[in-house]
């Protein structure tokens, strides 16, 4: 039999790269906001939550090597649930919208953080709409060797991360005894909910572990290169997270992280590096972010089109050109505009955690119906349940006490996914 494609640092890289598309860039300043300097920890943290949850990934991953990922696994296990497969279809997608939102924002928030309209809001989400539409016509036309391209950039954003976690902790003007006290009295005055929030709502930078799973038709020996795969890229990317994060509270003052939470390293690598720093960072930030749109609306775009295929999602999304699914591009660019419209930030960041929160949940609770034919352990996938279940809750929580009327913005989104995907189920019956 003929060797395949995809060795394991091949599967690696794509998990890496599925992961680290934007999110640290984001995440920092509101964690810092929260934690002060246990930022890192709480984002570490988050590390341990997708091992759990990348568990049974692996195990439904390995069992059913269906390319259809999430999906597909929620459906094959509950064969005769209509309900089951719509509601999966439905709030995977929307999970594959958040992130969308997010990488543009994070994208444009970066892109322009060098100039003297850094804090112009509407600029910020008009680079964000446009960008998303760039990737929406690129992926329209289709582009050969994208994913030659894409690699490229996965490595190059890893080399960039690398040197500016080394340059901050180097030019760090927090030594580590004074570190070491700011920790301990952050760490007296923070409570363990407070950390818990930030592993929660930083949750979605650890989005795209599952990608791996995409690529089950051309891997060398899958049931062992997921397992392989997707646990070392957990790790490393949760190693890369900490290290930067470590290096930015050492190297950036809180409350300019805070203060410039949206492009918070580019801000930080100036006061520390000056331009050579900051522009470091934006050619990070813009190159993990293009490559994630990119990634993302690719994959999504498939995905949704299977599922209205199937009958869970507006059949005018089927429509095809040269097996390029123009409409749902077009729909995924529309509705992420609208989401970047209608919110900043943390929005866009909550309603991605929770999301993958909430579906990383479904997929462990499928596992666990079928541990036995996955031969899975039953105290891993039920404490995966437990913390995917606690993490979404704490989300909400969090918002409740802070941002109440912005709680009430993602509860009525949701409640409108719900009855979008209980229409469909229905239909279906």
């Amino acid at each position: 039999m003929p060797k395949k494609a995809l060795g394991l640092k091949e599967l690696v890289a794509i998990a890496v790269g599925g992961m680290v598309g934007g999110g640290i860039f984001t995440i920092l300043g509101i964690a810092v906001s929260i934690v002060g300097f246990l930022a890192p920890f709480a984002i570490a943290l988050g590390g341990v939550v997708a091992m759990f949850a990348a568990y049974s990934y692996v195990k439904l991953g390995v069992y059913y090597k269906d390319e259809g990922a999430m999906y597909a696994f929620f459906k094959r296990t509950y064969p005769n649930s209509h309900l089951a497969a719509s509601f999966i279809g439905w709030y995977t997608i929307f999970g594959y919208i958040s992130t969308l939102a997010l990488y543009a924002y994070t994208f444009s928030s970066y892109a322009i953080s060098g100039s003297s309209l850094a804090h112009d809001e509407l600029l910020r989400k008009g680079v964000a709409i446009a960008i998303i539409w760039v990737f929406a016509l690129i992926n329209l036309w289709s582009v050969k060797d994208m994913g030659r391209i894409e690699d490229f950039m996965v490595y190059i954003k890893l080399v960039i991360l690398f040197i500016i976690s080394v340059s901050l902790i180097y030019f760090g003007k927090v030594d580590f005894h004074t570190f070491a006290q700011t920790m301990q009295n952050d760490f007296a005055h923070s409570t363990i909910m407070q950390i818990l929030t930030v592993s929660s709502v930083t949750f979605v930078a650890y989005e795209g572990f599952e990608l791996v799973i995409n690529a089950v038709k051309e891997m060398d020996n899958p049931d062992k290169n997921i397992s392989r795969a997707i646990y070392s890229a957990v790790f490393l990317v949760a190693s890369i997270y900490f290290i930067i994060a470590l290096g930015a509270v050492l190297a950036i003052p809180v409350e300019d992280l805070v203060k410039n939470k949206e492009y918070a390293l580019a801000s930080g690598a100036y006061d520390v590096m000056g331009n050579l720093g900051r522009n470091l960072v934006i050619v990070g930030a813009v190159l993990a972010t293009s490559s994630a749109i990119s990634g993302t609306m690719f994959g999504s775009s498939r995905q949704m089109a299977r599922i209205a295929d199937d009958g869970y999602l507006p059949k005018i999304l089927t429509k095809r050109k040269n097996l390029i699914p123009t409409n749902a591009i077009i729909a995924m660019a529309l509705t992420a505009s609208a989401l970047i419209l209608s919110g900043g930030l943390r929005v866009i960041l909550e309603f991605g955690s929770i999301t993958f929160l909430l579906v990383s949940l479904l997929m462990a609770v499928a596992n666990f119906k079928i541990r036995k034919l996955t031969n899975s352990s039953d105290f891993f996938t039920l404490v995966a349940i437990f913390g995917l279940a606690i993490g979404s809750m704490i989300i909400l929580w969090y918002e409740y006490k802070t941002e109440p009327e912005q709680m009430v913005f993602i509860v009525v989104i949701y409640a409108l996914l719900t009855i979008g995907a209980y229409t469909y189920s229905k239909i279906k019956t």
